[in-house]
C-alpha cells in the first residue's frame, strides 16, 4: 500500500467516523439558554478574558453570567448574516466532525485543558486560511465587547463614565 493511499484512507475513514457519531447522536432538547451556546463561550470566556476576570470565584462566576447575558444580548443586534454566520460556526464547534475540521480533534472543547484552547485559538489567530482567522476575530470581539459592556467591567480599564452638569437657565 502506498504512503499516500494510507492517509488518504485514514483520514476518510477518521472522518467518516466522525460524521457518524455526529449525525447520530441522540437528539437533545434545547433550552433557550442553549440557542445561545452559553456552554460553549463559557469555555472559551476564560481563555479570551485572561487576567480581566475576578479570581475570586463568586465574583467571577458572576462576572461570567454576566457576560453570557451579555454575548446572547449582543448576537441579537448582529445582522442577520452574521449571526447566522457565527451560529454556523458554534454549532461546528460543538459537533465532534466540526471540530475535528477546525481543530484538528474530536475532543469537546469543555474537556480541553486551558493550554490546549489557547493553542487551538492561536492556531487559528496565526492561521493563512482567512476563515479560521475570521472566527477567531469575530469570538474575541464579540466577548470583550460584550466583557466591557457591563459597566462594572470598566474599572478594569481604568474608564470613568463622564459626568455632565446641568447648567439650570435662568
Amino acid at each position: 500500500m502506498k504512503r499516500r493511499t494510507f492517509i488518504t484512507g485514514a483520514f476518510a475513514g477518521t472522518a467518516a467516523i466522525a460524521l457518524g457519531v455526529n449525525l447520530y447522536s441522540p437528539s437533545i432538547t434545547t433550552s433557550s439558554d442553549d440557542i445561545h451556546h452559553r456552554v460553549l463561550f463559557s469555555v472559551l470566556l476564560p481563555v479570551f478574558l485572561d487576567g480581566a476576570l475576578p479570581e475570586v470565584p463568586s465574583h467571577r462566576e458572576i462576572a461570567i453570567n454576566r457576560t453570557l447575558d451579555a454575548i446572547s444580548q449582543s448576537i441579537t443586534h448582529l445582522p442577520i448574516e452574521q449571526q447566522q454566520e457565527l451560529m454556523e460556526l458554534l454549532e461546528l464547534l460543538e459537533g465532534r466532525f466540526g471540530l475535528l475540521l477546525l481543530s484538528g480533534s474530536m475532543t469537546p472543547l469543555l474537556m480541553r485543558e486551558p493550554k490546549q484552547l489557547i493553542d487551538m485559538l492561536e492556531f487559528w489567530r496565526h492561521n493563512y486560511l482567512d476563515m479560521l482567522t475570521t472566527a477567531y476575530n469575530g469570538l474575541r470581539e464579540l466577548i470583550m465587547a460584550s466583557y466591557y459592556a457591563c459597566p462594572e467591567h470598566w474599572g478594569n480599564l481604568r474608564y470613568v463614565k463622564p459626568t455632565f452638569l446641568v447648567h439650570n437657565a435662568h
